[in-house]
């Protein structure tokens, strides 16, 4: 059992990158589909949002450049908290105002993309990013690599 345990939390960096690229992508579809009216368009009509209409279109730009951030792996826990913000704006601005539960008011996916960007927020990006490339805080932050380098202040 402590071998499974050990081989997953080899893995995780990993699975982490994994996480962010899939969520990023997604996020960055949504934003692709609103400002250029791609993959359906806005709200499947195939129709894009008005440029400059608040908050569709500076949502639309924040869900591509934050999406595409966190996709590549760079700035990920900036862009995520940006992301994470925006999605919790249309949570509550938007769709709780017509019912209580994301189940009953359509908010699912602002929801799960909220806490999924909020987890980034303070996991960092994980394996596979460019935020391990340009400095050793991005590398440490994000791939469990600190744990094996250096003692937590809580094992010293």
């Amino acid at each position: 059992m402590n071998s499974l345990a050990s081989r997953l939390n080899q893995a995780q960096p990993y699975a982490l990158g994994l996480f962010r690229i899939v969520i990023g992508l997604l996020f960055l579809c949504h934003g692709a589909a609103s400002l250029f009216g791609v993959l359906g368009g806005a709200g499947g009509s195939g129709a894009t949002v008005p440029s400059g209409t608040w908050p569709g279109w500076y949502a639309a730009v924040i869900q591509l450049v934050a999406g595409g951030l966190v996709l590549v792996g760079l700035g990920t826990r900036g862009a995520a908290f940006i992301a994470s913000g925006s999605m919790a704006y249309a949570y509550f601005d938007v769709h709780q105002p017509q019912a209580l539960f994301p189940l009953q008011n359509s908010g699912e996916a602002a929801a799960m993309f909220c806490w999924a960007f909020l987890l980034l927020v303070f996991t960092g990006s994980g394996a596979l990013g460019l935020d391990g490339l340009f400095g050793a805080r991005g590398a440490a932050s994000g791939s469990g690599e600190r744990s094996e380098e250096r003692p937590s202040a809580v094992t010293a």
